[in-house]
């Protein structure tokens, strides 16, 4: 009898022992579910090898790369930059991850990431629509239809510009074709100003070339500096002869901006010197061109300046290079080959 009585006291005890136990427990926290906008943005496999292949500088995939010896990558911009402010601030330029010393020597070129890259997806900027890197160029030049294109007329003074697709549907009823004579003159005078100024350009070199006199030298700026208590970087050449002369050739970079570091755009002057004494005046023209081991793309002018025992030096001049970007590779290197040509008049 005494343990048919304590039976239903144990069944209590075990029951309130249940209840405490399932208060006591928590259940495992649930994974947050991720929509399909986050699996599509930020976890696909080119925009990871985009973040894994970017320039450490620009952040942008190279087209031209380069790596330290530790194996960060900067693209051919971002390279050259980053030695040509090394080479103004006369400091050793360094790897802007791990700081060890990146040169012209000691940094190499990696294929295999150029090759990943041109692989992977980029948008058209005019379509937004995505191709490889390696094709876009030619679909924004050739294929997009939304690439900006001018008038077939505009030779006449059309100034249309538009989407490729609707140039057919702008030609149709473009009105300078119906335009007279006259309208259609004070066009073609704009061009022909163009056009006269390459030709008087192009018979000044072949008249400076039937002279009696010409000479040409293919020379180095070497870089030096300034024993200032700021020192400044300025490139000169070896003393070279022409015309039973001495000369010289002096370069700076931005004469006109004190600090040349803290200047986007960059550019290369250069003056041309008489270190020999002469009695009587002696006239020359002259330009500089890329020379037979340079690698740089040049627009050329003609300068010209009559040297006297008073006046040896020219004024300064642009050196021929065609943007600031030409300049940072040519401040990359150790030395800047070019020619001289030069022309006495008599």
């Amino acid at each position: 009898m005494a343990e048919s009585a304590d039976a239903p006291r144990q069944v209590l005890r075990d029951e309130n022992e249940d209840k405490e136990n399932m208060s006591s427990f928590e259940p495992q926290l649930k994974k947050q579910k991720l929509s399909d906008h986050c699996l599509s943005i930020g976890y696909k496999l080119e925009d990871r090898l985009s973040g894994i292949l970017c320039c450490a500088v620009c952040l942008d995939l190279p087209r031209t790369c380069y790596q330290c010896t530790n194996g960060h990558l900067m693209c051919a911009g971002c390279f050259n930059h980053l030695l040509a402010d090394a080479r103004l601030k006369d400091e050793t330029a360094t790897c802007p991850n791990c700081r060890c010393e990146i040169s012209k020597n000691l940094c190499t070129r990696n294929l295999a990431v150029e090759k990943a890259a041109s692989e992977l997806p980029t948008e058209c900027q005019y379509c937004n629509q995505k191709l490889p890197r390696n094709i876009l160029d030619h679909h924004e030049r050739e294929l997009c239809a939304e690439r900006p294109t001018a008038c077939k007329y505009a030779k006449i003074g059309c100034p249309w510009l538009g989407p490729y697709h609707e140039g057919r549907e702008h030609e149709t009823s473009c009105a300078h074709p119906k335009k007279s004579g006259s309208e259609v003159l004070e066009a073609l005078k704009v061009l022909d100003l163009k056009q006269l100024e390459e030709k008087q350009l192009y018979s000044k070199i072949f008249s400076l070339l039937s002279l009696e006199k010409i000479t040409f030298n293919d020379l180095q700026l070497k870089p030096y500096r300034t024993d200032d208590f700021i020192t400044k970087l300025f490139y000169e050449t070896s003393r070279f002869s022409a015309f039973n002369q001495q000369w010289v050739i002096k370069a700076h970079v931005n004469s006109d901006h004190k600090n040349p570091t803290q200047a986007c755009q960059r550019k290369l002057v250069y003056q041309l010197v008489l270190k020999s004494r002469i009695s009587s005046p002696l006239r020359l023209h002259f330009l500089a061109l890329k020379g037979p081991y340079g690698d740089m793309k040049v627009n050329p002018a003609i300068y010209e300046h009559e040297f006297t025992s008073d006046s040896t030096e020219t004024e300064v001049k642009h050196f021929p290079i065609t943007d600031s970007t030409e300049c940072n590779k040519l401040l990359a290197t150790r030395t800047i080959n070019f020619r001289i040509i030069m022309f006495q008049v008599s």
